[in-house]
């Protein structure tokens, strides 16, 4: 076996790496392995994550907590916990959906004390569960969560262009030619750290839903930039008054009450996987 010394250092196996075993190939042998990267194959995280996991020290290895990210693993005699529950290493991934509330930080630990993920989904239940993006803290809606790193990379990736859609109350009385910049591909002007900058965005699908002293106007981006949609309105002089995601990928909300999350169905989690190019 490779249990960690009593110290926390690496753990060195007992055994030579060399075995009478008959010879099996190379991608199938499961032992001994870096810790991260059973963690990562038991559904636990991506391995950045399960790196994070581990010098947390919310990781133990036969008892003992393992902060060294050099530790390894044999997952037919070590006992892996985090956060106390068992990992095994077949267990799978965790895909989740929630309708988040106004008022929440898309983080699931905010240094600044403010109200953050931990409080809407069951983190301990699914060790390394972190959402797939982000929405801003006033922003509501449809936000994906996963333990799964390899697919919540491929679905914020640019290059899958994975749309998501979005419903914005606006200022001002809209009318449908003054969306045209934003079908077009806008560009955002910003000052970061005293520097103007500018940015393009792709082309958006843009709709207007309702025009008044507010209007409504629902909009589906595959890009996803730091408050893009809101700087989008705010160039062309209707500043966002209330923003929801409605869609991402091909899932929407349905009847998911705000605050409330669910897992995702194998038929979901499948439709993912293709909007991503799986």
């Amino acid at each position: 076996m490779t249990a960690p010394r009593e110290d926390g250092s690496a753990a060195v196996p007992t055994g030579s790496s060399r075995s009478s075993e008959p010879s099996v190939p190379r991608e199938e042998r499961v032992v001994p392995m870096r810790l991260q990267k059973f963690l990562a194959r038991a559904g636990v995280a991506s391995r950045r994550k399960s790196e994070d996991l581990m010098t947390a020290g919310r990781v133990r290895v036969n008892g003992i907590v393992v902060t060294e990210l050099g530790s390894r693993v044999d997952p037919r005699v070590d006992v892996v916990t985090v956060d106390g529950k068992v990992v095994h290493h077949g267990d799978g991934h965790a895909y989740l959906m929630l309708n988040k509330p106004a008022g929440f930080v898309t983080t699931m630990r905010d240094p600044g004390n403010r109200p953050d993920m931990r409080a809407l989904v069951p983190w301990k239940q699914y060790p390394g569960l972190y959402p797939v993006g982000r929405l801003d803290r006033d922003t509501t809606g449809l936000l994906l969560f996963t333990t799964d790193g390899e697919m919540g990379n491929r679905l914020l990736h640019p290059s899958h262009h994975v749309p998501k859609t979005y419903e914005a109350v606006v200022e001002g009385r809209v009318v449908d030619s003054a969306l045209d910049p934003l079908r077009e591909g806008i560009l955002i002007t910003r000052h970061a750290a005293e520097e103007a900058y500018a940015r393009p965005c792709a082309p958006a699908q843009v709709e207007l839903l309702s025009s008044g002293p507010t209007s409504r106007v629902r909009c589906t981006i595959a890009e996803g930039r730091h408050r893009q949609v809101r700087y989008m309105f705010g160039e062309i002089g209707h500043p966002v008054l209330s923003l929801a995601r409605i869609s991402f990928g091909p899932l929407t909300l349905g009847d998911l009450e705000e605050g409330c999350w669910r897992e995702l169905t194998d038929s979901e989690v499948s439709m993912l996987k293709r909007a991503s190019d799986w």
